[in-house]
């Protein structure tokens, strides 16, 4: 029997063209999230699925189907929070990902909300294109300059470290991170010793950690009232791990400065709260939307499939 893969999304026409070249491919052409039923169908007549982000492969989807043809899940992402992956191992299913391919394109993501936050970018441009601009005066939009200011890491991983070099070396800021262990890097940092010293010691609280139960809700409300009134928070992470209804209320009390998105609690949904605010940035989780990153992600999804498909060692499992 040919082996099968199918991919859930449409991807750049390099990685599509490659997946018909060296696989018998579908290519699933909607954007939109697989059904629990799609998914089930999937591993009964795949051998192998590159899924990605929103495609919940959870453990009620692998007890449907307790020995499925399909031997990988090549996830197209580095975070897999949404793949069960006790119960894909169990149920005889690898998982793989794409770490490192996406580590700059997310962090220069990380800057651009943090200069967005501060300098009040997204406020400025409505109002330009409303027509409500008067011109330039001393005392018009005055925001946070970076330059020098505080910033907190909540995990420093690849994404993290690229997040905190890009900070320090281009904008002189004193870095402190919150991680399980010491970490070693090329520029001055402070771990901290908990995350509510962490919060309260600095300007920006950039959120960098994995998804999933660990970091559920890790930072909530007891964590934003900590910070200073006049700090921001951002988030490239996995939306979830803020409480969005504790972060809302935290902006709407002015217990902090600002916020800037590109991940939600329940994505695509994003809260009206949130969209009426100025002093909240909200971008599209665009953290890796470039063409050459998106096109290196899929290369590397579909190494995993060969080396599954040849019996080799996988590159990437997690």
């Amino acid at each position: 029997m040919t082996a099968r893969l199918l991919i859930t999304r449409p991807m750049p026409l390099a990685v599509q063209d490659r997946a018909r070249a060296e696989f018998d491919v579908v290519i699933r052409d909607e954007t939109s999230v697989m059904t629990s039923q799609e998914m089930t169908a999937a591993l009964d007549a795949f051998d192998v699925i590159i899924p990605t982000l929103g495609d919940l492969f959870s453990a009620e989807v692998f007890a449907e189907i307790p020995r499925p043809r399909c031997r990988l899940l090549a996830n197209f992402g580095v975070g897999y929070n949404h793949i069960d992956v006790a119960a894909a191992r169990a149920s005889g299913v690898e998982v793989t990902n794409t770490p490192g391919a996406v580590t700059d394109a997310t962090a220069d993501i990380a800057m651009t909300l943090m200069l967005m936050t501060a300098r009040r970018a997204g406020e400025g441009e409505r109002m330009l294109r409303a027509g409500t601009w008067a011109g330039w005066h001393p005392t018009q939009m005055l925001g946070m300059h970076l330059s020098g200011k505080h910033l907190g890491v909540v995990g420093l991983g690849r994404i993290g470290d690229a997040i905190a070099r890009r900070a320090h070396f281009g904008f002189g800021m004193q870095i402190s991170y919150l991680a399980r262990s010491d970490k070693t890097t090329s520029y001055p940092a402070q771990r901290a010793q908990n995350l509510l010293d962490l919060a309260a010691s600095v300007d920006v609280l950039v959120i960098a950690v994995p998804g999933g139960g660990d970091t559920h809700h890790l930072i909530d409300a007891s964590v934003l009232k900590a910070m200073s009134p006049h700090a921001m928070i951002v988030n490239i992470a996995r939306g979830e791990v803020i409480d969005e209804a504790a972060l809302v209320t935290a902006l709407q009390k002015g217990e902090i400065a600002g916020a800037g998105l590109d991940v939600y609690e329940f994505e695509p949904k994003v809260p009206a709260a949130l969209k009426q605010m100025e002093n909240v940035v909200l971008l599209p989780h665009l953290g890796t939307a470039t063409q050459e990153v998106r096109r290196d992600m899929g290369h590397m999804a579909l190494d995993n499939v060969a080396a599954c498909l040849a019996g080799a060692e996988l590159p990437n499992k997690v």
